[in-house]
């Protein structure tokens, strides 16, 4: 056989051979296709946040704020309606963070205020309204589709669902209450039949919001735009009290006194930010109608130069919580209510304290629990779990209040105050919410109850008035989530707003990758 015969009789397998990749590669792409619309069906999809009123858990687009005065940075919502934008809209380049000629509602029409405002909420700064800001889209989540058929979801779970008023809508809230169960929100905190329903730690960890951090100090305190006036250091000393701020470390309190005398300094709230349930997400126009929060936590650093003790104490309706760390190895917490005397709750002997070195300190009253941790030593108090176990709940708690004391020699830097979440009783109109206070709300078969974490600017199970529709005309009573409307749980934040590289290409964006991370629920099962 010659040379040229055999370059002939191999086309044909060449071409054969070809034919055959070129299926084998279809198939494989069709394959890949089915899996992954498979995956994407029934085991997990991505979701953009189009609202915020998971906020600030998980945001919709946004205002990305640095207070020009302490420099805390927070992030204040972007509403496309209040711009005379359809939902949704992310506009591209800078536009200004209140909208001229003032916002609108949901028809388009104009509100009575002429602005919105926006406030730091740290330092209590508002910010200048005709400043323009680059709006950041909202963060972008896997969901897990399959495991509420495996499992039972569990309270506290961020989930994902269709919406029962327009089912062809997806929305995103934290689950309440479940099947069976009654709910009713009394003072901000969520019961269920009847008890207090308790926040896992990581979930906790996610809801405190700072109220004031004095590592954020204004450059131009004498400026009168701190809460409508000038700024003042927040934490007072009471008359004879020898605290005193470091000249060279101005966010540092130092204290020089005899071991056994003590001395305190209280939270002023007529120069700092009050205890009101303010969100910094949203327009504060409406921050006087808030409510007052007693769920507090105080935290800070605090070294000591041989003997001495320091505490703090939070009050929560007529009674006084206080929680001391004796150096000679002592920790007490206790209460006083009224005229009362000093009730110890809890007493513990631990080995002294060595504090050379800055030791953290937090003392939080949250869910009707007292928590102290100083360094490695963790000490709670279960108050109850019923609704006067901490006392009578008034209408309208006043403001609670938060004091610093200490002895010795000491030295307390990073000192700051959070809220826990505050959910909401009354829309801003004034209307009482479904399942809340005086109205609780029970739930049957396959009935959900549902939350947004950004409670006064949540559309949720509270306020829904009319029944949810499902397939084939079917229907249900206004205020649950059925179960067949339920889609998934909501598991990682896989693509947070991100970064513009070049202000000049708007769309060239990279992820703030310090923000991906796990979206804690009511569980410890991991996935």
């Amino acid at each position: 056989m010659t040379p040229e015969s055999t370059k002939q009789s191999s086309e044909p397998k060449k071409q054969k051979n070809l034919l055959a990749e070129c299926v084998g590669t279809l198939e494989w792409l069709v394959t890949a296709f089915m899996l992954a619309f498979v995956f994407r069906a029934f085991v997990m999809e991505a979701f953009r946040i189009p609202t915020g009123s998971m906020a600030d858990t998980l945001k919709g687009a946004h205002f990305r704020l640095q207070c020009p005065e302490c420099g805390y940075c927070y992030d204040y919502g972007f509403d496309p309606g209040y711009y005379g934008m359809p939902p949704e809209t992310v506009p591209l380049g800078r536009v200004p963070l209140s909208p001229s000629g003032g916002p609108r509602d949901a028809r388009g029409n104009r509100y009575s205020r002429l602005s919105t405002q926006m406030k730091c909420p740290s330092c209590g700064y508002y910010m200048p309204q005709s400043e323009r800001r680059e709006v950041y889209n909202g963060d972008r989540i896997l969901v897990l589709k399959c495991i509420y058929q495996i499992f039972e979801p569990d309270r506290w779970d961020v989930v994902v669902f269709k919406n029962p008023l327009q089912p062809k809508e997806s929305y995103i809230k934290r689950l309440i209450a479940k099947p069976g169960e009654t709910v009713e929100i009394i003072d901000g905190d969520i019961y269920i039949n009847g008890r207090i329903a308790r926040k896992p730690p990581k979930v906790q960890e996610e809801l405190w919001s700072v109220i004031y951090d004095n590592d954020y100090q204004p450059v131009a305190p004498e400026m009168p735009k701190f809460n409508g006036k000038e700024w003042q250091q927040p934490f007072k000393n009471v008359e004879g009290s020898k605290w005193e701020l470091d000249g060279a470390h101005p966010a540092v309190y130092r204290l020089d006194s005899a071991s056994g005398v003590t001395n305190a300094m209280t939270y002023d709230t007529s120069q700092g930010n009050d205890l009101k349930a303010v969100y910094s997400y949203n327009d504060v126009s409406f921050a006087q109608s808030a409510e007052y929060c007693s769920d507090l936590k105080i935290r800070f650093y605090v070294t000591c130069d041989g003997d001495g003790s320091i505490g703090t104490s939070l009050s929560k309706y007529e009674t006084v919580y206080k929680a001391i760390v004796n150096m000679d190895g002592e920790i007490i917490i206790s209460r006083t209510t009224g005229q009362s005397e000093e009730e110890k709750l809890k007493r513990t002997k631990v080995e002294p304290f060595s504090v050379s070195t800055p030791t953290a300190f937090s003392f939080a009253n949250i869910d009707h629990r007292l928590v102290l941790q100083f360094g490695n030593q963790l000490v709670e108090v279960d108050m109850g779990d019923e609704p006067d176990s901490m006392g009578t709940i008034p209408e309208r708690p006043e403001e609670a209040s938060v004091t610093v004391f200490g002895s010795g020699k000491l030295r307390l830097s990073h000192i700051a105050l959070f809220r826990d979440i505050h959910y909401l009783s009354r829309h801003l109109t004034g209307s009482l919410g479904r399942g809340c206070r005086s109205n609780p709300f029970t739930l049957k078969a396959d009935e959900f109850f549902v939350l947004g974490d950004n409670s006064p600017n949540s559309q949720d199970c509270r306020w829904w008035a009319s029944e949810g529709l499902g397939n084939g005309g079917k229907t249900y009573r206004p205020g649950v989530v059925p179960r067949d409307h339920l889609v998934g749980k909501a598991a990682f934040v896989y693509w947070p707003s991100g970064f513009t590289i070049f202000e000049s290409i708007p769309l060239l964006v990279v992820p703030d990758f310090g923000q991906l991370r796990l979206i804690y629920g009511g569980s410890n099962r991991q996935f």
